[in-house]
């Protein structure tokens, strides 16, 4: 059975930071809230983590997950960026966007486009999102909350918690979360491109 925190999602409790943090460390599964809607996240490069939620999220392996980072200068450990794709992402983090780039050598192989070699990376403006990036000193491995059969991602702890108690070893609530997921935007090539239309604008982008 999970875990259940009420976090205080403008003033994060230290505390129970530092306790769900150390449930990811321990190779944990957890739900928490991010900018846009609730996500399932573990640590990054924990395969058994991994596969239980591609299990939860019933996908294969070839689902894409996010490199969940908390600033510019971490995600650029983990993707190839240059100079005219670093303009942009300045611009545009903290905020409700997932970037394609190519991985770095850091990312796993398993969790990379197998072809293409490229990561969804985001940070979130979310203080929780935030505090639990800063304690754990790493990337969240993530993907958005979203049930086999449903059309919109779970939005209510309550309701995530009563689904997916004995599948998850933490529930964070941090309130009410959108059902609206990432505006996501490939910076492969010169010109950016909408994969997907979400919560973050894209008219500043060209």
């Amino acid at each position: 059975m999970s875990q259940f925190f009420q976090i205080h999602p403008e003033n994060p409790q230290l505390r129970l930071i530092r306790q769900a943090v150390e449930i990811i460390r321990s190779g944990g599964v957890i739900a928490y809230p991010t900018d846009s809607a609730y996500a399932l996240g573990c640590l990054i490069g924990d395969k058994k983590a991994v596969d239980r939620i591609r299990r939860i999220r019933q996908v294969t392996d070839k689902h894409n997950f996010t490199l969940v980072c908390r600033d510019l200068s971490e995600l650029a450990i983990y993707a190839q960026v240059n100079n005219s794709q670093y303009r942009l992402l300045k611009a545009h983090t903290p905020g409700p966007y997932t970037f394609i780039l190519k991985g770095s050598r850091e990312v796993p192989r398993r969790l990379m486009h197998p072809k293409r070699k490229t990561i969804g990376i985001r940070v979130p403006e979310c203080p929780i999102t935030q505090a639990l990036l800063a304690e754990l000193d790493a990337p969240i491995m993530s993907t958005t909350l979203l049930l086999p059969g449903d059309e919109y991602p779970l939005l209510d702890p309550y309701d995530i918690r009563q689904t997916l108690e004995n599948q998850l070893d933490l529930v964070i609530d941090g309130g009410f979360c959108g059902m609206e997921p990432t505006t996501v935007i490939s910076l492969l090539d010169d010109i950016p491109e909408v994969i997907r239309t979400g919560k973050g604008a894209t008219a500043s982008f060209f």
